[in-house]
């Protein structure tokens, strides 16, 4: 009973926390998405990007802290070295949780450009947060069918905007977050991975690629299990796996038209399903040897 009513507590203040992190810090974008919105001028437009962009970093900091505070989560985290904060990087990891997001921005903070993800439209619509996101300049995606060109078109504008300063540019492959349901529903190839969707990928290639330094390939493991997001909250969340491989990006993957021109698809898919399928093995490798008992 003590347990739980200290797991209550722990949630309760770290939610109260992020809540007050979350109107803060989106009250401080206000006036400066005003600016940019009266006044898109190149030199302007870049100066209110990076104020932006540094109060989301704080938001980051915070959310960092709390963290910290309500638990001691083991961080076995590898492949960090040599990246740049004022560096371009394309970034992609497997999704299993809510909880993936604030892994990815505890783990770049301040090593990589703020993260710039693909969102699905109706966020856009969230109390707050969605006009944070909206000022940030993150892609809202339909994501239904017959929306695909639009999709595309979006991501496009987006990524154009993203040349301006250094950017980080976030695409979970997989489009949704895993399940084994969903695993099993479409007879994916792969043991821990549901099937990978190459078109925003491709387009952030087809708007920037040549800008970008490297593509960061990220793989989560969780030993304990996939967690909620009140397993963050609430100090239940002990442990988290991350390895970062920082990839070249094929010559022949920039700038391509991976709607009109099949032989750029075909490459396209290739590149990914073969990021994919070592992706799958490193997630058993790291699954395999957490069953290792402890000096074996």
């Amino acid at each position: 009973m003590a347990r739980r009513l200290w797991t209550m507590i722990k949630g309760g203040f770290a939610s109260s926390v992020l809540v007050a992190n979350v109107l803060t810090i989106c009250s401080g974008m206000i006036p400066v998405a005003l600016l940019k919105l009266a006044l898109p001028f190149g030199a302007l437009r870049r100066g209110t990007d990076r104020l932006l962009n540094a109060l989301a970093e704080g938001w980051i900091a915070v959310n960092g802290w709390w963290m910290a505070l309500v638990q001691r989560i083991h961080w076995d985290v590898k492949g960090l070295e040599g990246l740049r904060r004022k560096g371009w990087y394309l970034v992609s990891s497997n999704h299993q949780s809510w909880v993936d997001i604030f892994v990815l921005q505890k783990v770049f903070h301040r090593r990589v450009p703020f993260l710039k993800f693909f969102l699905k439209r109706q966020l856009l619509y969230v109390p707050v947060i969605g006009l944070a996101w909206w000022a940030l300049d993150f892609p809202f995606m339909k994501r239904r069918t017959g929306s695909r060109a639009q999709d595309l078109a979006t991501a496009r504008r987006a990524c154009e905007k993203f040349r301006q300063i250094p950017t980080s540019v976030m695409n979970f492959l997989e489009g949704t977050r895993f399940s084994r349901a969903k695993h099993q529903s479409q007879h994916s190839p792969y043991r821990h991975l549901l099937k990978p969707k190459v078109g925003g990928l491709a387009t952030a290639l087809s708007a920037m690629g040549e800008r970008f330094d490297a593509l960061l390939d990220v793989t989560i493991v969780y030993p304990d299990g996939v967690p909620t997001f009140w397993d963050l909250l609430s100090g239940r969340m002990k442990q988290v796996v991350v390895r970062v491989c920082e990839r070249k990006i094929p010559t022949d993957l920039l700038g391509g038209d991976y709607e009109g021109d099949p032989a750029f698809r075909q490459r396209m898919q290739a590149f990914v399903q073969a990021m994919w399928t070592e992706k799958d093995a490193r997630i058993e490798e790291i699954v395999l040897s957490l069953r290792q008992p402890a000096g074996a």
